[in-house]
């Protein structure tokens, strides 16, 4: 008995051991960030460098986007980094964030500083984003698996007229016109009655007849990951699910169908060789029904004709038209014709009931090898690695297409009935058997590196690291929409990096970087460039003075850098240097030998000179904690320039007679300069009272740009471009409405058509007598790139075996136009319920709306202060009550670990545009999801 409990203590004991080692592998483990070809400390970061821990993130906040909220808990970054478009890497290789799972990422890292990306190239000139997937560890085999499904439910539909309103109203619109009223009263008031919806159609696309309340979309996934110290694997496999709101014809079949596999191992093939493969698999299915539901909802009008014919009224002793029905291959159900006109001879009703299908198929394959030696043997703390990755993406459609007639009505009364007495037949019926392959496309991309790394530390306070690098990707597309074949250029990337660092007691830094840069887009001449950077950092916090006297503040690290990059991200095109001429430049009536024809032109001239596009960056940080690190900043200010973007120097640079209409000598050139500036943050509070732990962030990024130099002439200062925000919304500052011919007379005369009283009046800004283009100016930031000011929040609270998260994110300071069709109505297009408001001669004092017209209103469907509306807004994007079961519950079943929540995402938009911009037009309405979703360890 003695032996045995000695035998128990020694097992559990050498348990606690490897326990323990496990604790300080993954304490080590989560010091390392995540950088350009390399890890490093993370209180030994310098460029400007944020990262999330993704697995520590999804037990709290369930997504599936391997990217979702990243705003929320980085200043900086908002899909843009300080406001442009990063390169996105996955696990060092160029790929779509959109192919990878939050479940399978181990962290993302945003890397804004260009000292922090000069390492990759021309291609990173704009920021980075770094997903890094998961690996296996040292220990036994383990089980996740989660299970989630839950319903998307519409925010909101555009609210459109009904069809005697509209006819009502139209007719208003064609008195504004001085023609005739195009409805009878007659046939409003049996519109309105509902007497006969065929006869006197009045299409509500948004009601129960077409659309569901709700679609489901579920996912599953499965982790398994162990291993020893010789070999450590992890696999990822799950699958996705959703349908539509479609209910209708062959769309209620619509579905989309995703799996994925994922497997990474990692091998010590000796003490000194470490080698490591990747691969992926996804295989994306998707039906849709044909016909195009929703754009036809945003334009067709509620009484321009009935889908749906029924066989019943037609007049029982016509025998032509009963052998119409007999003769058709489309009777829906045994009762209806399809319906149709002269203009509508294929429509979306049709499509959605007869005309087929189409299958989008997408198929994507990764694999990766990478081999790592230590070469410590030669010199202490020297490693090489290689590395090599192949992609492939394949996107197809099958689809499967039949034609189809319609019939356009004519009805009469007889014996007090609604009787159909004809049928004018458009198109004829037509019979497939057999799908056919659609649209093609097909991605490859290459990637290979090579990097030597040094790593060393000497009398444990002088810290050296040094990387020489070769790295470079080409990336082939081509597609076939028509099966006519396509023409494509790769895409390639190709530079030789080095960067140099050093550290005295993680106190004082110096980092050294540069690369040579390599472009096919330039001269000969031209294509090598030099890309350096320097970065300082000092830790001031473990300065004797700074303890002894700020006792509160744990860690205070400064720091700066400079850098130029040089870039080719911003020369769109393959041989922009060389001039080229056009057999058909120009007509010439004098062309000899002849009465006149084409002959041969300059169409642009040659730059030998035309160079890279280079980034000039000036950068200072901050990092620090407090108060026990339960407060923790991160903030940078940086100012960064663009210089040499191309323009062809029409206006400023080169004398008119070097172009015309029909000729040019213009070549490219590097002359225009972009200006951007800002300041982003990151703020974690962390606390505990009493047995609650609370943690609140607020990340966010103050914007602003200028368009520094641009080749540009204009008559009025305001004009100009250069010293404008590069966002810039330009357009016109609206006085009001017309209020009588009289105003018209005596304003300045508007060129944009015809002006009628209830017809919006612009400010003369040039006092010249006339509102043209020159007229137009500055009304705000559009915030393409990103607002002036925008935000996230992150709140976790957590009491006992319960965790409450919620995100949130917004923005401030640009504007946006009321400008799509639900708001510029012009014609015969739909009405929305903005025309209520319209301009008439009794609501000319409380008019929100023009005068309604049948024209296309190109007077007052401009971009103008009369449409201008701010763009701020607060999202709650996400809320998940997370409860953890003990495990004393689950102590004597093999579950290791089990939770189950519920979540909520787009729950909540904050806005004084809020409907705006919670309505979508012409496209499937935005949603909420509602989840609920369980996660289990064994």
């Amino acid at each position: 008995m003695k032996k045995k409990i000695i035998n128990t203590c020694c097992v559990l004991f050498a348990i606690g051991i490897m326990n323990l080692a496990d604790v300080c592998a993954q304490e080590k483990t989560d010091s390392l960030v995540n950088v350009a070809f390399g890890k490093v400390e993370k209180q030994d970061l310098l460029g400007a460098v944020s990262t999330v821990n993704v697995p520590e993130l999804m037990k709290k906040s369930y997504s599936t986007y391997s990217l979702d909220g990243m705003q929320g808990y980085v200043g900086g970054y908002t899909g843009n980094i300080w406001g442009q478009s990063p390169l996105v890497l996955v696990d060092g290789f160029p790929r779509s964030a959109s192919n990878v799972n939050s479940s399978e990422v181990e962290s993302v890292t945003i890397l804004k500083g260009a000292s922090a990306v000069v390492l990759y190239g021309s291609r990173a000139a704009k920021g980075v984003v770094l997903i890094t997937t998961k690996r296996g560890k040292a220990k036994p085999l383990s089980i996740d698996l989660r299970v989630n499904t839950g319903v998307c439910v519409p925010k909101r539909y555009p609210n459109y007229l009904n069809a005697s309103d509209y006819m009502t109203l139209y007719n208003e619109a064609c008195r504004n016109d001085n023609i005739a009223e195009r409805y009878s009263q007659e046939l409003i008031d049996n519109t309105a009655a509902g007497t006969n919806p065929y006869r006197y159609p009045d299409i509500d696309f948004y009601s129960s007849d077409f659309l569901k309340s709700f679609y489901n979309k579920s996912d599953v996934t499965g982790e398994i990951s162990g291993g020893n110290e010789r070999a450590r694997y992890y696999s990822n496999f799950g699958m996705s699910h959703n349908n539509s709101l479609m209910k209708y014809g062959d769309q209620k079949n619509n579905k989309d169908m995703r799996f994925n596999v994922r497997a990474n191992i990692d091998m010590d093939l000796t003490d000194w060789l470490k080698a490591s493969t990747k691969a992926l698999a996804i295989f994306s299915d998707s039906y849709v029904g044909r016909g195009d539901f929703w754009g036809t909802a945003a334009s067709l009008r509620p009484n321009w004709f009935s889908p749906l014919i029924p066989v019943d009224m037609l007049d029982p002793a016509n025998e032509a038209l009963q052998n119409i029905v007999k003769t058709s291959n489309n009777v829906i159900d045994g009762k209806y014709l399809l319906g149709g006109t002269s203009t509508d001879q294929t429509n979306a009703f049709a499509d959605m009931l007869v005309a087929g299908y189409i299958k989008n198929k997408s198929r994507v394959f990764q694999f990766d090898v990478d081999a790592t030696a230590d070469l410590g043997s030669l010199l202490k703390g020297l490693t090489f690695k290689t590395a090599y990755s192949v992609d492939y993406t394949d996107r197809y459609s099958e689809a499967w297409k039949e034609g189809y007639a319609v019939y356009e009505p004519t009805w009469a009364t007889v014996d007090g009935k609604d009787v159909i007495t004809a049928l004018k037949k458009y198109n004829d019926d037509t019979n497939s058997t057999n799908e056919y392959i659609g649209e093609t496309s097909y991605a490859q991309t290459m990637t290979f590196s090579s990097q030597f790394n040094y790593n060393r530390s000497f009398n444990e306070s002088h810290n050296v690291s040094a990387t020489l690098v070769g790295w470079g990707f080409q990336i082939r597309n081509s597609s076939d929409s028509n099966h006519e074949g396509s023409v494509y250029h790769n895409t390639t990337n190709v530079n030789l990096g080095m960067q140099a660092t050093y550290n005295y007691l993680h106190k004082y830094y110096i980092d050294l970087a540069g690369a040579v840069v390599h472009s096919p887009k330039l001269p000969e001449n031209n294509r090598n460039a030099f890309s350096p950077s320097v970065t300082l950092g000092w830790r001031m916090s473990d300065e004797d003075f700074f303890k002894n006297s700020v006792s509160f503040v744990n860690n205070l690290k400064l720091t700066t850098s400079y850098a130029v990059l040089n870039q080719d991200l911003d020369i769109a095109n393959f041989y922009m240097y060389k001039g080229y001429f056009d057999s058909k430049g120009g007509w010439y009536q004098w062309r000899d030998g002849a009465a006149g024809g084409w002959t041969t032109s300059s169409k642009r001239g040659d730059n030998p000179n035309l160079s890279f596009v280079q980034r000039e960056e000036f950068r200072t940080g901050i990092e620090t904690s407090i108060f026990s690190n339960s407060i923790n900043l991160e903030a940078n200010y940086f100012l960064q320039y663009t210089k040499g973007l191309l323009t062809q120097g029409a206006s400023t640079i080169f004398p008119s007679y070097f172009s015309s209409w029909d000729f040019s000598f213009l070549p490219y050139l590097n002359y225009n300069k972009d200006k951007r500036s800002g300041i982003d943050f990151t703020l974690n509070l962390n606390k505990t009272i009493g047995q609650v732990a609370y943690t609140l962030g607020f990340s966010g990024m103050y914007l602003a740009t200028e368009a520094v130099t641009r080749d540009e002439i204009y008559e009025n200062r305001y004009q100009y471009r250069a010293g404008k925000p590069l966002d810039a919304y330009w357009g016109y500052e609206c006085e009001g409405f017309f209020a009588d011919q009289a105003d018209i007379d005596n304003h300045a005369k508007q060129t944009f058509g015809e002006v009628k009283p209830g017809d919006l009046k612009y400010k003369d800004q040039n006092n010249d007598g006339v509102i043209d283009s020159k007229d137009e100016v500055n009304l705000g930031h559009n915030g393409w790139s990103a607002a002036p000011f925008t935000y996230g929040l992150n709140f976790t609270m957590k009491w006992k075996n319960f965790t409450l998260f919620a995100l949130g994110t917004g923005n401030t300071g640009a504007i946006g136009f009321k400008n799509n069709s639900y708001y510029w109505i012009k014609g015969t297009s739909k009405y929305s319920d903005v025309v209520w408001g319209r301009w008439t001669s009794e609501t000319r004092n409380t008019a929100t709306y023009p005068r309604l017209t049948t024209t296309d209103g190109s007077n007052n469907f401009r971009n103008s202060t009369f449409w201008m509306y701010k763009t701020n807004r607060f999202d709650l994007s996400r809320v998940q009550i997370t409860y953890d079961f003990n495990q004393s519950f689950l102590q004597k079943s093999f579950v290791h670990g089990l939770s189950i929540y519920v979540s909520g995402e787009s729950l909540l938009t904050l806005s004084k545009e809020r409907k705006l911009m919670e309505t979508n037009i012409g496209t499937a309405p935005q949603t909420r999801f509602f989840n609920l979703g369980m996660k289990a360890s064994f």
